[in-house]
């Protein structure tokens, strides 16, 4: 608890002292401008995300920033900054948006907190299979959400895979909803989320991915939903993994609409073809990082995979219902996404 007090004070600080410089200033740009190189301006910018140093991500994030810096000749130079330093994911877009962060690495279940679109990738069972899943997050489908919150403040650059999400838990394994009654179960801060666990059966319980495994541990959640990449992390209190694959929630690298716009068209070219080739490699590391905690949490968890999934995508067709008469925008993208399957 005290260190999460000292992050939160040590994030507040950070936005605001950004944000009186910039008040100084006179200005709502984070970067550096004062000197060019040939037409170009210089960019100094921040790129925030919620892992650790030693994950996969920040890993990823760091090589696409040094390819960035090299191709742009030193122009565009960025620095990750990983651990939730500076807040959480909904703190690092209200940022973007206040001018006081440049670049942030988000699920889109935060994204479809500030624009209701993104929702569309969080339906249950929206995605039928990994090739499904990369065919659109690799074509136009995304490149349109990408540019739909470009009025917000911040626009969509690329995508990092984040596996499928199925639930774990620390005494009971699931193989049909109704073994998730009575159960409560962490899940993000997503409207789509609460939504799946009411239509499963099971009460949501949102809270920090950093008190999940205390949450367990002391038995005020009897699990949570994620890849199997947080059994790294959870393995000592989670008993059963549990492959009902409820989700593919991408990561989005999204940038500020105001950056993005003050660059040239060679950068903008540079950054996005840096960002196709990082959510490429991504591709590969993170099976890789997959394989890697498989492997580590061999004996200690119980994988189920005899889950009846058919029962699961019944029990979430209201939530389909639901979605067209409340978001028919989000629910046209569920169309679009299932007529490209």
């Amino acid at each position: 608890m005290r260190n999460k007090i000292r992050r939160f004070i040590f994030a507040a600080f950070c936005t605001a002292a950004v944000m009186l410089s910039l008040t100084a200033c006179g200005g709502d740009s984070r970067q550096s401008v004062e000197q060019s190189v040939g037409d170009e301006q210089i960019f100094y910018m921040k790129l925030a995300h919620n892992m650790a140093e030693d994950h996969v991500v920040h890993i990823q994030l760091t090589s696409f920033a040094e390819a960035v810096e090299q191709a742009s000749n030193g122009t565009i130079s960025i620095q990750v900054i990983p651990d939730g330093i500076l807040g959480t994911e909904t703190d690092n877009i209200s940022q973007i948006q206040a001018g006081a962060l440049d670049m942030a690495k988000v699920s889109a279940a935060t994204l479809g907190n500030f624009n209701t679109k993104w929702d569309a990738l969080s339906v249950p069972y929206v995605f039928c299979n990994q090739e499904h899943y990369y065919n659109v997050m690799d074509g136009e489908i995304a490149q349109e959400l990408y540019q739909a919150t470009e009025s917000d403040g911040f626009i969509g650059l690329t995508w990092l895979d984040s596996g499928v999400r199925s639930f774990y838990t620390a005494n009971t394994p699931i193989r049909t909803p109704d073994d998730l009654a009575g159960l409560r179960i962490r899940t993000m801060d997503s409207r789509l989320a609460v939504d799946m666990m009411n239509a499963l059966g099971g009460t949501s319980v949102i809270m920090d991915y950093s008190d999940i495994y205390t949450g367990m541990q002391q038995g005020f959640i009897d699990g949570a939903e994620n890849n199997v990449t947080a059994l790294r992390d959870h393995a000592d209190v989670a008993g059963y993994y549990c492959y009902d694959e409820h989700t593919r929630i991408p990561d989005i690298v999204v940038i500020s609409t105001s950056v993005w716009n003050s660059m040239s068209d060679n950068q903008r070219q540079i950054m996005t073809e840096c960002a196709a080739q990082a959510s490429n490699e991504y591709k590969t590391a993170w099976k890789n990082f997959e394989d890697e905690v498989l492997a580590s949490v061999e004996g200690k968890v119980e994988l189920i995979t005899d889950v009846n999934t058919a029962a699961f995508q019944e029990a979430c067709q209201p939530i389909y219902e639901s979605l067209k008469v409340s978001n028919p925008e989000a629910f046209s993208i569920v169309e679009q996404i299932q007529n490209a399957g």
